[in-house]
């Protein structure tokens, strides 16, 4: 297994524990040596993606938080590509689309550089990913969350509310019965919501690491809006509609 990959499943195992010891970890990662997981552990911390504790390692954030957006990137990344890359497929040419702060919209763009359309977005990476694009790209203005890479307040829902998409692809932050979709932002709910309002089509882009969860605001019932994923679930059932990205 190389780095990568191992750094990945560690942080999926961080993810779902709030302290995971050396032990864990090593029992998690089938054949791997203490040394090493020590040491993607170590590049791990460098990086701000966890904290070390004595005997483990410990989450930067807790539930109720969005997660880093590097973090956000690395973890579930095959998932989030297949995701991605289903949902730049339902764009046709001459479309005006909305691509939403998150990891998943992010990987996103890398699917649509050539196509002859127009993006608005409020994710303020996305310029890292459009160099040399024939893609128009409209980045809407606001106070930026350096965290997330989310562009959000007053100005960004002024913005939107006078802008009208043809599809629009949101991320999210938990998929539950009891929740719907959630986000642990009260100003990235409004957003979406308006968002939604302003599109034709309007889709949540969420791997299935995304269901069970529960933060603190609903944006949007799940019979409200469809949702793409990779993995059928039986939460699937009680969407407004879902795609299986293969």
């Amino acid at each position: 297994m190389i780095p990568y990959e191992r750094r990945q499943q560690l942080l999926k195992i961080l993810e779902e524990n709030e302290f995971v010891t050396i032990e864990q970890l090593i029992a998690g990662l089938e054949g791997t040596s203490e040394s090493t997981v020590r040491r993607d552990l170590k590049a791990l911390a460098d990086d701000g993606l966890i904290t070390l504790v004595r005997g483990g390692a410990s989450k930067v954030r807790d539930g109720s938080s969005d997660t880093l957006v590097d973090s956000r990137l690395i973890l579930n990344a095959e998932a989030k590509d297949r995701i991605a890359r289903c949902a730049a497929e339902l764009i046709k040419d001459g479309e005006v689309v909305y691509i939403d702060s998150g990891s998943t919209p992010l990987k996103m763009t890398r699917y649509l550089c050539d196509k002859n359309i127009t993006i608005v977005t409020t994710n303020a990476l996305i310029f890292q990913e459009l160099a040399g694009a024939r893609a128009e790209c409209i980045i809407v203005g606001g106070s930026v969350n350096v965290d997330t890479g989310s562009v959000v307040g007053d100005m960004t829902v002024s913005t939107l509310e006078g802008m009208f998409f043809d599809r629009a692809f949101l991320g999210i932050t938990g998929v539950s019965p009891k929740a719907g979709f959630s986000t642990p932002d009260l100003k990235e709910s409004r957003k979406k919501r308006v968002v939604k309002e302003n599109s034709k089509h309007s889709y949540i882009l969420a791997d299935s690491s995304k269901v069970g969860i529960i933060t603190m605001c609903k944006v949007f019932e799940l019979d409200e809006i469809t949702v793409i994923t990779e993995k059928e679930t039986e939460i699937l059932k009680e969407c407004g509609g879902y795609l299986i990205a293969r």
